[in-house]
């Protein structure tokens, strides 16, 4: 198994909108920490505000989430929320197991 490689997860996050901003995640320096091992990605973030809108919060993890999968070579995607009053039921929920999207 090949190891992915940071520019290629730079570039899915690149494409993840703040709802409320209509900017990407990446300009909004929202990302804090990406680990890489092999297939496996975690990656954690913060929102603008500590009480951001529920909906808008779980939509952006959510989406997090949907682009690390659609990577090439990511295999597992776990997805962390740092900082919001919601943040652990927001992680339990967006790293529910689902179904993979299709590449």
């Amino acid at each position: 198994m090949s190891q992915v490689e940071q520019p290629a997860i730079d570039a899915a996050m690149a494409k993840i909108i703040d709802p409320e901003l209509g900017r990407p995640i990446t300009d909004l320096k929202l990302i804090d920490k990406v680990a890489i091992n092999g297939g496996s990605v975690e990656l954690e973030f913060h929102l603008t505000a500590p009480f951001c809108p529920p909906v808008f919060a779980l939509k952006i993890a959510a989406d997090i989430k949907a682009g690390l999968l659609m990577v090439p070579g990511v295999t597992d995607a776990k997805v962390t929320l740092r900082g919001h009053y919601l943040a652990e039921a927001v992680n339990k929920q967006v790293n529910k197991p689902q179904p993979r999207p299709s590449q």
